[in-house]
């Protein structure tokens, strides 16, 4: 991968960067999120909270607040309560070892190597859904099990800049190895076993590639993004809540409920707050 790297390297600020928070912050906001939706959420986040002592100090409102404009408001819990577990049970230091990391909350197999290779330099492979078409379609032809597809992974690394090799594949399978392939422009079109000996798209069916979601607008994921952005304003009324989401009263207590459940928002007196905002209600 390094003879092509300088050819599909994208422009993002958390790339080359070894702070061991920087990274984490950078990997759990981009799981299920486009880089570029990341880039200026991750800069104020660490502008704010810089270190995993600020981020465990904080209220968890201010997490969820920083966390505006990226959608799946359950990771700025997880990433809250992954700063408490690194200050309660690390020390306060980050761990390398990808096994510490995935005891972590809301680190699982990939953002655990990818902190552990990007921050560390640990020789893991990382393995993610544009890893993973990259795998099955160049390398194999063929769909793959998440085992093998993470021993490819780490075959591939060789002897060299492992980080740096991680970071091409990801850069060429969000650029080219596409869930729409751009083969006529892909660097490694020639070296492709897929694009050589044809059949069906083997990346469909393989560990590690996600697979399309269903349809966002009136989605419960959608009015969950529009309750906490009423609550990003202040605690609310009950009733002013239901009024911002434009839904039945039942349907918003049961989305209530589902946040709750989560650690994001609390209930106080007839209002509900995120978990420890300690602004005045909003009209």
């Amino acid at each position: 991968m390094g003879d092509v790297a300088p050819s599909i390297a994208r422009d993002l600020p958390w790339i080359g960067v070894r702070d061991p928070w920087a990274v984490l912050v950078s990997e759990v906001m981009l799981q299920q999120t486009q880089a570029a939706r990341v880039i200026e959420p991750w800069r104020r986040f660490l502008e704010t909270l810089p270190t995993v002592a600020s981020c465990a100090n904080a209220p968890r409102s201010t997490v969820i607040e920083l966390w505006g404009g990226l959608g799946y408001n359950r990771r700025a819990g997880y990433l809250h309560d992954a700063a408490r577990a690194i200050t309660d049970e690390f020390d306060g230091r980050i761990p390398k070892d990808p096994l510490a990391l995935r005891r972590l909350p809301g680190v699982g197999h990939y953002t655990a190597n990818a902190v552990a290779s990007f921050a560390f330099g640990v020789r893991v492979g990382v393995l993610d859904t544009n890893v993973g078409r990259i795998l099955a379609r160049a390398i194999a032809n063929r769909p793959l099990g998440r085992a093998e597809a993470q021993r490819l992974a780490d075959e591939l690394l060789g002897r060299g800049d492992s980080a740096a090799h991680n970071q091409a594949m990801l850069d060429l399978g969000a650029q080219f190895c596409t869930g729409t392939p751009r083969c006529a422009t892909c660097p490694l079109a020639s070296r492709c076993a897929w694009r050589t000996n044809g059949g069906a798209d083997p990346a469909r069916r393989s560990a590690a590639v996600s697979v399309p979601q269903g349809a966002f607008a009136g989605s419960n994921r959608q009015l969950r993004g529009r309750i906490v952005a009423t609550l990003r304003e202040g605690p609310a009324r009950l009733d002013v809540v239901v009024r911002r989401v434009a839904q039945p009263p039942q349907r918003v207590a049961e989305l209530l409920a589902t946040l709750v459940a989560d650690g994001l928002v609390e209930h106080v007196a007839d209002a509900v707050r995120l978990v420890g905002d300690p602004r005045e209600l909003i009209e």
